[in-house]
């Protein structure tokens, strides 16, 4: 027994230290070409011009960082999805669709109250968060650089941002289930069981300040991050809560199986990444379905849904 106990402690050590050696050298590589290649003088250049543009404006700069580019992408993301929502068209996109039978087509009155409610969450609630986040930032006084954080920083960066918006999003958002608050104020979010992308932020306005917007600022805040570091992150964040919501698995996309589940069953599912869900045993009965078997990222052209059915009911 005490050999095969060595044994595999010396495979496990092995295949520990391998997979960290390879990750190590695919990160510093890929670190490297974006740095040195990719990235490097082109983007410190056009940084540059940006800045002298705008004559250092810090207020405006950090408006257009963190305010206007994430708007854009929601938008433009969001935009693609709802012809697809409203005309049932391009097909590419439609025939992915998780939830079959639901949103074909969308209910245009449900849809323009979700539209005017989003809109009215960005322009009256997030858009005022971002003056006391911006004197945050002037505090730090390395935001408004005019040299550009390293691709490694920003890695190192994008995990810290990640990790802190999963513990500050599972538990806000389990929070707003319990049934006082739920009640008043999460219910609204959930009006949607079968959720379409624009829908990631319509929600009540109590809820977009703890659960939307403050998990997205609080690592930005702390890390007195670059206003560049700031635009890729907010913007990585809406476009990936908007996939979350779609009710589309598309192809080569991070799969939205484990959130579109929680607007089904309402109380599995509360995280981003699934890490916590795991943990505190929120997304059991989620592990037993067929949308688990479906929780991963689309390699081919052929709709999961098609793949991996759901098991026939048996008639009564």
């Amino acid at each position: 027994q005490g050999e095969k106990l060595w044994d595999a402690l010396k495979i496990s050590a092995y295949v520990f230290s391998t997979g960290l050696l390879l990750f190590t050298a695919l990160v510093n590589s890929v670190s490297w070409f974006m740095q040195n290649i990719t990235l490097g003088n082109f983007w410190q250049t056009a940084w540059l011009k940006l800045y002298n543009y705008f004559e250092g404006d810090e207020w405006t700069i950090f408006l257009l960082g963190a305010a206007l580019v994430p708007a854009l992408a929601f938008w433009g993301f969001n935009g693609i999805l709802l012809v697809a929502d409203i005309t049932g068209k391009p097909t590419f996109i439609t025939r992915y669709r998780i939830q079959l039978g639901k949103n074909d087509p969308v209910d245009t009155k449900k849809l323009r109250q979700a539209i005017y409610t989003a809109l009215g969450n960005q322009f009256l609630i997030s858009l005022p968060m971002l003056v006391p986040m911006f004197h945050v930032m002037k505090w730090w006084g390395n935001t408004f650089s005019k040299d550009l954080p390293t691709f490694q920083w920003f890695l190192v960066e994008l995990s810290i941002f990640t990790v802190i918006e999963e513990i500050l999003f599972y538990y806000t958002h389990r929070l707003v289930h319990h049934p006082v608050l739920y009640k008043h104020i999460h219910k609204k979010h959930h009006e949607w069981t079968a959720p379409i992308g624009v829908v990631s932020i319509y929600a009540h306005p109590v809820e977009h300040i703890v659960s939307n917007t403050l998990p997205v600022m609080t690592g930005p805040m702390l890390m007195g991050s670059h206003i560049v570091s700031i635009a890729a992150w907010f913007s990585l964040a809406l476009v990936t809560t908007s996939i979350s919501h779609c009710g589309y698995h598309l192809p080569f996309l991070p799969s939205p199986e484990f959130h579109d589940f929680h607007h089904l069953k309402f109380n599995q599912c509360y995280g981003v990444l699934g890490v916590l869900d795991y943990l505190h045993g929120t997304d059991r009965v989620f592990r037993q379905t067929k949308a688990f078997e479906r929780h991963k990222v689309l390699l081919g052209l052929t709709p999961l849904s098609e793949s991996i059915p759901e098991t026939p009911k048996r008639a009564e």
